[in-house]
């Protein structure tokens, strides 16, 4: 049976819902690429990517979540932070990467198919995909994303 999962609250990642992976009453989880449901982007993050909670629910206190970023070209997030950890290994594509409070393009690392990077919690980090980009997040929830300047923050702007 599918769900929707509510991300709530001022820190969070989203303010609309993600469809959640079908998680068997056994708790294991198996879940091929055709079988991936993508929705858009949740409203944490810009428009334009995709995404898909393949485990757990990253809304819940102390529960180990799993979810997919779809990304197009040049798609840029802004300088933020997580309250928690947060675990990023490149699926497809690359993924630029830079730490701190200001987006420096020059000051940036590059993060091709199989890399991983973790950001401790409250690490202020950036990120740009070169080229479409497919990235998988795991954590412990709640997880939430935190702008580092407000006017970056998605939530706050009206098309």
């Amino acid at each position: 049976m599918k769900r929707l999962l509510m991300f709530v609250g001022l820190a969070t990642l989203c303010s609309g819902s993600l469809t959640v992976a079908q998680q068997p009453a056994s708790g294991h989880v198996l879940v091929s690429p055709p079988a991936i449901k993508w929705g858009p982007s949740p409203a944490g993050l810009p428009p334009g990517a995709e995404a898909a909670v393949l485990a757990g629910d990253p809304a819940v206190a102390g529960e180990l979540f799993t979810l997919r970023l779809k990304m197009p070209a040049g798609y840029k997030i802004a300088p933020h932070w997580h309250p928690g950890d947060e675990s990023v290994t490149v699926v497809s594509g690359q993924l630029m990467v830079g730490m701190g409070e200001t987006f420096d393009a020059a000051k940036m690392h590059a993060l091709g198919a199989g890399s991983f990077a973790k950001m401790p919690k409250e690490m202020r980090h950036y990120a740009q995909a070169k080229g479409a980009t497919v990235i998988q997040v795991h954590g412990i929830g709640p997880f939430g994303i935190t702008y580092v300047n407000a006017a970056d923050d998605p939530r706050g702007k009206t098309n």
